[in-house]
């Protein structure tokens, strides 16, 4: 099983975000990553432009989003989007990508959110048609219909992965793309639920076993502290559990909160959480840092810590 980390803009000004988040690719390809997942924030930088940026100060490191929603771009636009990250990048993206959540398409941007699965499916039709390029994409289904020149060519294969939660998306995950980026899925959830329904589906499509990629919050404590980095994760991460998806995928479980997902306690404690994902069938990790403590000094300190644990199980594991 592979530790990626997940960077992505932290709150303040767009410039310190921009320092951060170089600051922050440069430690993890130093500290030999395989992978680094940059999150699309509803009301936040663009990932896709993110990854273009982090892969100019970077050689080595995969470089994925997680995820970008399907509805907010037509998919040519989107394969021009990925394609050209692709090449500035020297082919490390990992572009994954996902039908959303109905509190984002239709409260945020006033898009129908009606059938995701079957949208999900067309889409996909378009764009893998547009990644495959160069020529004519040719392309006629429910929702969309294109005929539309394609000049762009891909560096390198590009892979694809779709967030997927109930069965049907997994289905779809398994037979026309590359594996699934998840969150709010615990060990349960991805070994009796996730694992065996996107790899049976893979199999049945005659495709190469499915990247399975988990995240989850991760916070070097003392043990006593546990309560309090569950608590931290809850307050600053715990908006998504209003989603009915993420509540769904709960249920396949034992986890009840973005808390009960963390990775929390020492050195060993965090090993032995990780080692349960990969037993699960995890194929991937995407850790994101939960710092603890009171004040920034105290924040940064933590970081720091669980940024060397991290690293160090990050080359065990791999």
């Amino acid at each position: 099983m592979r530790i990626g980390v997940m960077i992505g803009p932290e709150r303040g000004d767009t410039a310190r975000k921009i320092k951060r988040l170089i600051g922050d690719i440069e430690w993890a390809e130093a500290a030999g990553f395989p992978t680094a997942w940059i999150p699309q924030i509803p009301n936040d930088m663009d990932a896709l432009q993110m990854v273009s940026l982090l892969g100019t100060r970077t050689s080595r490191i995969e470089l994925g989003t997680a995820v970008v929603p399907l509805q907010a771009q037509h998919p040519v636009a989107l394969a021009r989007q990925a394609l050209t990250a692709h090449a500035i990048t020297g082919g490390r993206l990992r572009l994954g990508v996902g039908p959303s959540h109905h509190w984002i398409v239709t409260d945020m941007l006033g898009l129908p959110y009606d059938k995701p699965a079957r949208y999900t499916r067309d889409y996909l039709e378009v764009l893998h048609a547009a990644l495959d390029g160069p020529g004519q994409i040719d392309v006629e289904n429910d929702t969309f219909t294109v005929h539309n020149p394609n000049d762009v060519t891909s560096v390198e294969p590009l892979p694809v992965y779709v967030a997927a939660l109930g069965p049907v998306m997994l289905k779809l995950a398994g037979e026309r793309t590359d594996g699934t980026v998840l969150w709010m899925a615990d060990e349960r959830a991805v070994g009796d639920h996730v694992a065996p329904k996107i790899t049976a589906a893979a199999e049945a499509a005659g495709r190469k076993a499915p990247r399975i990629v988990a995240g989850i919050p991760v916070c070097l404590c003392e043990p006593g502290q546990a309560d309090e980095a569950r608590q931290r994760a809850n307050r600053i991460l715990g908006e998504a559990e209003i989603s009915p998806n993420y509540q769904r995928v709960l249920d396949y479980g034992d986890a009840r909160d973005i808390g009960d997902l963390c990775a929390v306690g020492d050195e060993a404690a965090i090993r032995a959480r990780f080692q349960s994902f990969a037993d699960a069938g995890a194929t991937d990790l995407s850790v994101r840092l939960l710092p603890i403590g009171n004040g920034r000094d105290e924040l940064i300190a933590s970081k720091n810590r669980t940024r060397e644990v991290i690293a160090g199980l990050a080359r065990e594991f791999g």
